[in-house]
């Protein structure tokens, strides 16, 4: 796991099934490498050798000597093992579409490394470690993003990972440049492997793309709804909100732990704000529900989080490979590789992300709402010459709108596969691979959010710069308040908007480097 304490070169030791949500930020992130822990190794060697003892005795064991699927029935002769490994990683590798993106294939290496560490697959130790050497040199499998229904393993896209390691498929290296997977092992020092018994099985079962891609998804989740928090603080301020509806005893007395840690959360960020004070008596009794009930709708999409998190820790440190191999002797066919589970996580990642967005969409609206928010319409001075933020809230509302149809549960959809012999199935691949256009499109919207809220605080304090005795928010507030300023700048006119947006997209998804302050980041699963 990461330890802190390490100096920048050590690598990250993976323990498998220890392996952390922050650990696996951190290889999504990349610019780490990464080590397999030696206690893990024992285990290894001994699976592999009840493999090796089967072929050895004869036995006839799903996986390793038959054919698979429907041809599960076949035996195959020892003379022909090799081949029949060769010939399932080549059969398979039938993905489609744009390749998946560097950090997705950072972490199918790393859990698919982790995966086999557990013991339980019968594979060689040199082939982990070629996982983790592929990691390491920055040399990443062109995995196809399409061609996986979430069952019986990502068969096809973790094809076109193993066809890396018996000098096939194409791997694109750190420059960029798109090479063999041939040369790929030349630069790490090896030949291609030739698979023994049930290794080519092992690399392909399992739900390592699903989870990675449900990772990636709930990793920028996360930072959608750090920024929703903080667009929905602002956008409270703009408009001169009430706090009341943050108090501690109201959540308190319902009782849903993401409702509770978002309004402390809330209550936090805003401590100290001088614009909650110079309103306190202002008679306003009820704000809309996007603001008033900000803890209770970010409260329920932090939970799912991180149910969804938990969920997607475990399934990272699965042996979902099959058949399995126990320490004594018994190798047992199962179905760890139906990914039901990551399927479930993606679909309610999704929910969260769709309705960070949604809620975001109406503050924004709210905003440019002069008969609900006292500011001027659409956030500008000299309307009708200007429009402001008018047409930028169309284009909120236009993303908003295409997550509620993203978001349809994918787990609802099955279709039968391999002649009716893996007969249900997950749809999990593509479940948590839409999570990253989601992600987007309300990255786009909470960032016009806080853009929007940012020019109604200047507006509410009299002028584009601001006055000197204008009441100020509390130092978190403001401190993002400048973060913005630094991207963009207030509209005094209309001006081309587009590039605007696309830096508060940048904003949302912290794509600078920087992170969230303390009371927002610690609600985070992977961060907290």
């Amino acid at each position: 796991m990461a330890n802190a304490s390490l100096p920048a070169d050590a690598p990250i030791v993976l323990t498998p099934g220890e392996v952390n949500l922050a650990t696996l930020r951190l290889v999504h992130a990349g610019g780490v490498r990464l080590a397999l822990h030696a206690s893990a190794r024992a285990g290894l060697a001994a699976a592999q050798a009840i493999v090796r003892h089967i072929v050895e005795a004869g036995e006839v064991v799903y996986g390793i000597n038959t054919g698979f699927g429907k041809l599960a029935q076949t035996t195959i002769p020892p003379g022909r093992l090799a081949e029949l490994q060769r010939n399932l990683v080549l059969s398979h590798s039938v993905g489609t579409g744009e390749p998946l993106a560097a950090g997705v294939v950072r972490l199918v290496l790393a859990t698919k490394a982790v995966s086999l560490a557990r013991g339980h697959s019968g594979i060689r130790p040199e082939i982990v470690d070629a996982l983790l050497a592929l990691f390491n040199a920055g040399l990443l499998p062109r995995i196809p993003a399409k061609g996986s229904v979430g069952a019986s393993g990502d068969l096809a896209p973790l094809a076109h990972l193993a066809c890396v390691l018996i000098g096939e498929g194409e791997v694109t290296a750190p420059d960029g440049a798109v090479i063999g997977g041939a040369e790929a092992l030349r630069r790490i020092g090896l030949a291609p492997f030739v698979l023994g018994p049930k290794e080519g099985l092992a690399l392909l079962n399992g739900t390592q793309v699903s989870t990675a891609l449900a990772l990636a998804g709930l990793f920028g989740a996360e930072d959608v709804l750090a920024a929703g928090l903080m667009a929905g603080a602002l956008s409270l301020e703009a408009i001169r909100g009430s706090v009341k509806p943050l108090d501690a005893r109201i959540h308190a007395a319902r009782g849903q732990p993401g409702q509770m840690a978002v309004a402390g959360a809330l209550r936090a960020l805003l401590e100290g704000s001088r614009i909650v004070a110079s309103h306190a008596h202002c008679g306003r009794v009820q704000d809309p529900y996007s603001i008033r009930c900000v803890p209770q709708v970010m409260g329920a999409c932090l939970d799912n989080l991180d149910h969804a998190a938990r969920v997607l820790a475990i399934e990272a440190n699965a042996a979902s490979d099959n058949p399995l191999v126990f320490d004594n002797g018994d190798v047992i066919s199962g179905g760890n590789f139906h990914a039901e589970p990551v399927a479930f996580a993606a679909d309610i990642i999704a929910l969260a992300i769709a309705e960070i967005g949604a809620i975001s969409e109406r503050r924004m609206a709210l905003l440019l709402d002069s008969g609900l928010s006292g500011l001027p319409p659409f956030l500008v001075r000299d309307g009708g010459v200007n429009s402001g933020f008018m047409i930028a809230q169309v284009t909120a509302a236009a993303l908003a709108s295409e997550n509620k149809s993203l978001a349809h549960p994918a787990s609802v959809d099955s279709l039968p596969t391999s002649a009716n012999q893996e007969d249900h199935v997950s749809m999990a691949t593509f479940a948590a691979r839409r999570l990253a256009e989601m992600v987007n499109n309300t990255a786009v919207v909470v960032g016009i959010e806080a853009m929007a809220a940012a020019q109604g605080i200047e507006l509410a304090r009299g002028d584009g710069a601001g006055t000197a005795d204008a009441p100020r928010s509390s130092p978190l507030v403001e401190a993002e308040f400048a973060a913005i300023r630094q991207r963009v700048a207030f509209i005094e006119q209309d001006r081309f908007m587009a590039t605007d947006v696309e830096s508060m997209r940048l904003w949302a998804l912290r794509r600078d480097g920087g992170g969230w302050p303390a009371p927002l980041a610690a609600l985070l699963p992977s961060r907290a």
